[in-house]
């Protein structure tokens, strides 16, 4: 059947955001002159219909008369010097291609068989040279791991093909040298874990299929397993509880009468007030998103949603957050190792997956941070996190029984994101992209939405036995995990295909997104179908519960996997592994004091890791769902920053959810003991901040760490301890966490680069009142200035001052979680008692960076004075975390409000718009807040000095 083309564009005359955003990104990201326009159009593919029916489709679906226009079967970019089409490569998860034919059959257009979609650019200039405009596809326009540009028009849109067949592998004789081989790019086992398949196959009588192989690879995974947090530690030929067991046995002492569920989950869940609960998870996607940035953001935000809506029976998602590892923005291409993207480019379609996501589906991402370093350069950190609210009488993990149906419902499988969980487990290379180009997954957030419909209609009528999304390892996770203790029985060949011609194990292990998974008792199925139906979400009875403890996968008819569940989770070869730490061997260095101290501070308030986010902020909708009551910034301008985010979730109720987070990657490279406890003060910190009781809130931990050698694992363990410290120190539990120990790259030639470790902490917690909070922006001239908390200020080491001069240091900030917590207690009766008018926590830049953030919110200038028996600018620029400034009228006496903990009114604000500082009674500087400002704003606007609108 003949397959008709529909282009739409903007009028010639109008802009072309998508066009000016790719134009930007070729001047600034590739520095190519010669191209000085590009225009867009919109490709759209439809096959088994009829003219009449396209031109309806183009007329009152794809092209708005008012400002477009659309073309049949003919160009619609005529004047451009090149012009080139770019799709997705078939299989690749288009969303837009269902979204056509729904739109399609809502507009009475049955016979539509399928459709597509792709976008043309129109390159404009009078010399582009051929090799430019091949620069411009291969580093901009076309991921080749997703997409492929488009030549001649394709004879026919469906993807069609036989299922292959379910092949035997000859494990049991295999050699090792054979076995590893088999492991290499695929299953990223070890020789010990390999040989222990070959054994359990070996005692079955039998060869494994391909299916139960990958089963186990995915279920053994580093990813999934969490082998390392779970295995005991020799430290320095010192022997150690695992990991894992030392958190939460510490979590369990503090018996915290607020924690519901922790490490059981796919979240951990607080009490909330009024019956109700809330819960979080934190997630990394690293390694998709190092080698497709925007489809790899994207699914890390769709599943860490997931999580939070595949908890107790079912939450409701009422936040996103988002922090960020990349190396500097402007770093020589020659700098970027081979088979590695450049920060550049990956850090703004990451920022577009996360936007995109969290925009479509209605959820609020209003907390986050970027931070920056070179070693960031061949494998980027992507975190995201989730928050959801639920009934606490439904909070609890379910658990299926014998005879319970398992019911898929959301999206359909397709064979991207196989290897996701194994992929992800192993060291990155030059040859990721090309042999792992099937782990990277596109996202269809509104397909997401209906499923979260779908789940919280099913909860409140309690429908649901238990749920769990499809994450890493697809089916065979989701199933593998529900039927653990019962056994599940699966019926591979119900799953709904987006196309057919895959092998079993290939639907079995798919990762394709936005599916779920509910058990439900036979009786409760046709009420759930039928929710299902009214939210026009597909749902398929795929497997039933038994009672045997197997997992057993037929396709047709034929058993493709048969495992022993005690074996599949538990036949796991335990091992102890060897870790060392040696305190690295670096000195503080000799640093003269500033002759131009102006420039230091605008330089420090430019460094990547102060400076405003705020480009990236405001492409978030941090307001939808109508809750945020404490944004990302405020202040009089809209643009100071705010250290925490609250929220007031339950209609027409005060009570509030406070989220905050803290990391500080360099500090690890220097001691991840005190680094650790730096993330963790940093995060109860913004919490504290913004009026959050310490004593109501929970952590959660992201390790994301380079590959788990004895130096590595060394360095593991200090930050474990500090978490582990911090916890028996203040009674704080960590109630969720994730482990991501796969940033190593490996060169071509031998190039080892190893990421800063970092580890990730997200506190958040609950208010009775949001009216108990406060902004971080001065409210006013004449107020006093007060600097809470304990500091060493020759504590220098890891700071943003001592990056701009070349240095690391070794005397970075030690924190004693003991005295921080009688800080936090003080700070937060402070502003309880409703006489703080501004608070913001000291972190990256210092006390002269949270003094600045706070004027820009207040739009006022201030006067303070150094002490004269320390050096002026380690006191500036010092950062220890747990201090904070506030702002107090000047009739409130700070000895009242602080007389248990370090404080000194350090100064006033003025209305004059400068920042003057003072020592021994001399003028240091006085600063126009301007000139600050702009330092400040600049880098990041310098990046998104163009934002493009929506996916390419």
């Amino acid at each position: 059947m003949a397959v008709w083309e529909v282009r739409v564009a903007n009028l010639p005359s109008l802009p072309d955001p998508v066009g000016e955003g790719v134009l930007y990104e070729i001047r600034h990201a590739l520095g190519i002159k010669s191209i000085t326009r590009v225009r867009t159009a919109k490709v759209y593919r439809f096959e088994g219909i009829d003219g009449h029916a396209v031109r309806l489709l183009a007329e009152k679906l794809l092209a708005e008369k008012v400002f477009q226009i659309y073309t049949i079967n003919e160009p619609v970019i005529t004047d451009a010097a090149a012009v080139v089409e770019v799709a997705y490569k078939p299989g690749v998860m288009n969303p837009e291609a269902a979204s056509l034919m729904k739109a399609a059959r809502d507009l009475g257009i049955g016979d539509l068989l399928a459709a597509d979609s792709s976008r043309e650019y129109g390159f404009y200039g009078t010399e582009i040279a051929p090799e430019e405009l091949e620069v411009v596809l291969k580093r901009l326009l076309v991921n080749e791991t997703i997409e492929q540009v488009i030549t001649e028009k394709p004879s026919t849109l469906r993807i069609s093909g036989q299922p292959g067949k379910t092949e035997v592998i000859p494990l049991r004789e295999m050699d090792d040298d054979q076995l590893m081989e088999l492991s290499k790019d695929r299953l990223f086992l070890s020789l010990e874990e390999m040989k222990a398949i070959q054994q359990y196959f070996r005692a079955a009588g039998r060869d494994p299929t391909d299916c139960e192989v990958e089963t186990l690879a995915q279920t053994w995974s580093e990813h999934c397993k969490h082998k390392t947090f779970k295995s005991p530690l020799i430290v320095n030929g010192k022997e150690k509880e695992p990991l894992l067991k030392r958190l939460q046995e510490a979590t369990a002492a503090t018996r915290h009468p607020l924690v519901l569920s922790a490490f059981v989950d796919n979240s951990g869940v607080m009490e909330f007030y009024d019956g109700w609960a809330i819960c979080g998870k934190v997630e990394t996607h690293n390694s998709p998103s190092a080698i497709e940035p925007y489809g790899g953001a994207m699914t890390g935000s769709g599943g860490v949603f997931r999580d939070i809506m595949g908890t107790g029976q079912g939450a409701r998602v009422i936040a996103s957050t988002d922090m960020f590892c990349f190396a500097p923005p402007e770093t020589p291409r020659e700098e970027i190792p081979p088979g590695c993207l450049h920060p550049h480019y990956l850090l703004r379609r990451v920022v577009a997956g996360v936007r995109d996501y969290g925009n479509r589906m209605g959820i609020p991402t209003n907390n986050g941070s970027v931070h920056f370093h070179i070693d960031f350069r061949a494998k980027p950190s992507v975190i995201v996190g989730a928050y959801g609210i639920l009934p606490a009488a439904r909070c609890q993990k379910g658990q299926p029984v014998p005879g319970d149906l398992a019911v898929v419902i959301g999206g359909r499988t397709g064979r991207d994101g196989i290897h996701g969980a194994t992929f992800s487990s192993g060291e990155m290379t030059h040859r990721t992209i090309e042999v792992n180009a099937t782990a990277v997954q596109i996202g269809h957030p509104i397909e997401e939405k209906r499923v979260a419909d779908v789940i919280l209609a099913a909860g409140e009528e309690g429908l649901i036995r238990a749920i769990t999304d499809c994450g890493a390892g697809g089916f065979a996770s989701a199933l593998g995990e529900m039927g653990e203790k019962t056994g599940v029985r699966v019926w591979l060949e119900r799953a709904p295909l987006k196309y057919q011609g895959l092998k079993p194990w290939e639907i079995w292990l798919s990762e394709s997104q936005e599916r779920m998974v509910i058990a439900v008792a036979p009786e409760n199925l046709p009420r759930l179908l039928e929710i299902c139906r009214r939210y026009n979400v597909e749902a398929t009875v795929l497997a039933e519960f038994t009672s045997d403890r197997r997992l057993v996968v037929t396709y047709e008819g034929e058993v493709v996997c048969d495992l022993d569940m005690e074996f599949l989770h538990h036949g796991l070869p335990r091992r102890t592994l060897v870790a060392r730490w040696e305190e690295p061997p670096l000195e503080d260095p000799e640093v003269p004091l500033p002759q131009d101290w102006e420039e230091v501070y605008c330089r420090v308030m430019g460094h990547l890791n102060v400076c405003s986010k705020e480009p990236i902020v405001r492409m978030y909708d941090h307001g939808v769902q109508g809750s945020c009551c404490l944004p990302p910034y405020g202040g009089t301008g809209g643009d100071g920053p705010n250290d925490a985010v609250v929220l007031t979730p339950l209609l027409g109720s005060p009570a509030a959810v406070v989220i905050a987070h803290g990391l500080n990657p360099i500090l690890n490279r220097i001691d991840p003991y005190y680094g650790g406890l730096w993330a963790i003060a940093e995060a109860v910190s913004n919490a504290v901040a913004a009026g959050a009781n310490p004593a109501e809130l929970a952590l959660i931990d992201n390790f994301i760490w380079p590959f788990p050698d004895e130096e590595a694992l060394g360095a593991l363990d200090r930050a474990m301890d500090a978490c582990v410290d911090f916890v028996r120190a203040t009674g704080m539990p960590f109630i969720s966490g994730k482990d991501s120990l796969s940033s190593t790259y490996r060169g071509p030639g031998g190039e080892v680069i190893k990421i800063p470790p970092v580890l990730c902490i997200s506190a958040f917690g609950r208010l009775p009142d949001a009216r108990q909070t406060v902004s971080a922006d001065f409210k006013g001239e004449g107020n006093s200035i007060v600097l809470v908390g304990y500091r060493r200020v020759e504590e220098m080491a890891g700071s943003a001052y001592y990056d701009l001069l070349g240095h690391l240091g070794r005397n970075l900030p030690r924190v004693e979680p003991a005295k921080l917590k009688a800080v936090w207690e003080v700070v937060h009766r402070a502003i309880k008692s409703g006489k703080v008018l501004a608070c913001h926590d000291i972190s990256e830049g210092g006390l002269a960076a949270a003094l600045a953030e706070m004027c820009f919110g207040g739009n006022t200038g201030a006067r303070i004075a150094v002490p004269g028996e320390v050096r002026a600018d380690y006191y500036l620029f010092n950062e220890t975390p747990g201090c904070f400034l506030v702002e107090l009228s000047p009739e409130t006496d700070p000895e009242a409000l602080f007389g248990d903990v370090p404080y000194r009114v350090i100064g006033q604000t003025t209305g004059n718009r400068r920042i003057t500082v003072e020592q021994g009674g001399k003028r240091l500087f006085s600063l126009p807040l301007d000139r600050l400002k702009a330092a400040w704003q600049e880098p990041m606007a310098r990046v998104f000095g163009s934002v493009e609108v929506g996916e390419r």
